[in-house]
């Protein structure tokens, strides 16, 4: 399986911003739900770097999301950068399942955080 989608019908991008926690997360899980409309393969970006604070509550969200578009050959892939976050995912034992990325460029390319510096011209 090719890591970047040839069609970018294929490629849905989902931005939250500001605080996600138990009171927030129904919008987000609907914003992910609303991403996953369609039938087909399904490649899903979630930019978090909007995101200030972030608690546990994400993960049930992005781990249906992860199933339904793995399901569909797809993937899921999420672009952050604060330690919190960070934090939540490892945690949750998911930071296989979500590696950070720095850039929805990066993760389109499938390039991670730790990565991404080793990829870019000096």
């Amino acid at each position: 399986m090719d890591p970047r989608p040839d069609l970018f019908d294929e490629l849905r991008v989902v931005t939250a911003g500001g605080e996600l926690d138990v009171t927030t997360v129904p919008a987000f899980a609907r914003d992910l739900e609303g991403a996953r409309h369609g039938a087909g393969r399904l490649f899903l970006i979630v930019d978090l770097l909007g995101v200030t604070f972030m608690d546990g509550s994400v993960l049930d969200p992005l781990c249906a999301a992860w199933e339904d578009c793995h399901e569909r050959r797809g993937w899921v892939r999420v672009v952050h950068h604060r330690p919190a976050a960070s934090l939540v995912f490892r945690v949750g034992g998911l930071q296989d399942r979500f590696p950070r990325y720095a850039s929805t460029q990066d993760a389109w390319q499938d390039v991670p955080a730790g990565r991404a510096a080793a990829h870019r011209p000096a």
